[in-house]
């Protein structure tokens, strides 16, 4: 069969799909057939892991359609906006934390990164923007519009901010991978003024950890499990790792901290699915290999059984391999699809592991939430809301 019959049926599939399923604006559909053999004069070989896969040329941003389940997740009117920009500061990397009851999105700047402007001497910076604000302007307007963030004063306890979630007992609860010789630790902060802090955990038995990165609550408990990678020594804000880069559980309620899961390169982004019993860890290994990257380490993500007595992680195997940089940060929604922030964007896969679409801004996309607005998008320099229909998993805890 010639590729253009393959793409006539691919026509057809997709119009049966569409009505059915209505596509949003400007979506593009990939049928994976037409590109399974490319032949040996192709000319868009990706020969950097860093290089989105775009062989429609679409212009960024866009919703890139692999499967049409896809569609169940966008909805028909999901569109990609711009909501906050600032091209000199990476303000928007990590640590999204929605807190419904006041309709605040908190977040941290790239730590150690580019444009982040800190390192061994200097903080990064944690902010909120105000989400009520965000659709006033959005209704006003069809195109992009540009919300002014507030940065929030912390207390010097508070070092390189780089993962967060909740509310967590009405608190955010924040992972910090510390600062020159001020140690990594998990950290309460109210998320009203004067944002009082408590740091909750600083060290595993006496010793300083790497470089803390991500945290999650395990579903129906209020122990937290969080990943320890050597990007604050990879970085230069840190010193050199005295621990391997593993997946720690913490019981505040006993103090105990203990391992669950080691064997990864840079072990980055966590999380669960709703009932508790599967937990997904990213590794971003790739990207650890500093001055460049070595495209031979991992760029994925790994999928594991909760141990439901001991909640330690087992039967680890892949659940899905990254085509474009790594995956970072790592949510899902209340249907099982797993989202996480990559190379290239959003990318976005079915339970099985099967990627069915990404939200597309050919730019390096660590973090995401879901709000009542829609899901928020942190790209580095910018903040983006794609108004979709699916829902994320509750990750509050009281």
């Amino acid at each position: 069969m010639t590729k253009s019959a393959v793409g006539a049926i691919l026509a057809i599939a997709l119009a049966a799909a569409s009505s059915i399923r209505a596509s949003p604006p400007g979506a593009v559909y990939i049928d994976p057939l037409q590109y399974n053999v490319v032949g040996a004069n192709y000319t868009k070989w990706r020969n950097s892991s860093l290089i989105g896969f775009n062989p429609t040329n679409s212009a960024p941003p866009f919703i890139q359609v692999f499967d049409s389940s896809f569609l169940d997740v966008t909805g028909p009117s999901a569109t990609i906006r711009e909501i906050a920009s600032n091209p000199g500061f990476a303000f928007a990397h990590e640590a999204p934390i929605y807190v419904p009851d006041l309709n605040l999105v908190f977040f941290a700047s790239n730590d150690g990164g580019a444009l982040g402007y800190n390192g061994w001497y200097n903080n990064s910076v944690v902010s909120m923007i105000n989400m009520t604000e965000v659709d006033m302007a959005l209704t006003s307007t069809p195109g992009n519009v540009n919300i002014q963030i507030q940065t929030l004063n912390l207390s010097d306890n508070v070092q390189m901010v780089n993962g967060g979630t909740g509310p967590y007992k009405g608190d955010l609860l924040f992972v910090t991978s510390g600062r020159a010789l001020l140690p990594p630790s998990v950290v309460r902060v109210n998320p009203s003024p004067p944002y009082n802090t408590t740091v909750i955990l600083d060290n595993f038995l006496g010793r300083q950890f790497n470089s803390l990165n991500d945290i999650k609550i395990l579903p129906g408990t209020d122990i937290m499990f969080f990943t320890d990678p050597a990007y604050g020594w990879l970085n230069g804000f840190r010193p050199e790792p005295m621990l391997p880069s593993q997946v720690y559980r913490f019981d505040p309620s006993t103090g105990q901290v203990r391992v669950v899961a080691d064997q990864f390169v840079h072990p980055n982004g966590i999380a669960f699915t709703p009932n508790g019993k599967t937990a997904f860890v990213t590794d971003t290994g790739i990207l650890g290999d500093f001055p460049g990257t070595n495209q031979t380490f991992p760029a994925t993500i790994y999928q594991f059984d909760v141990d439901p007595t001991t909640q330690s992680f087992m039967n680890r195997r892949v659940f899905a391999y990254i085509d474009s940089g790594a995956p970072d940060g790592i949510q899902l929604d209340t249907e099982g699809n797993v989202y996480a922030g990559c190379g290239d964007g959003i990318h976005v896969w079915n339970g099985e592991g099967m990627l069915i679409g990404k939200f597309y801004l050919n730019s390096t996309t660590a973090e995401l939430m879901f709000t009542k607005s829609g899901l928020i998008i942190l790209d580095e320099t910018a903040m983006y809301v794609t108004n979709i229909q699916a829902h994320g998993m509750t990750l509050a805890t009281w």
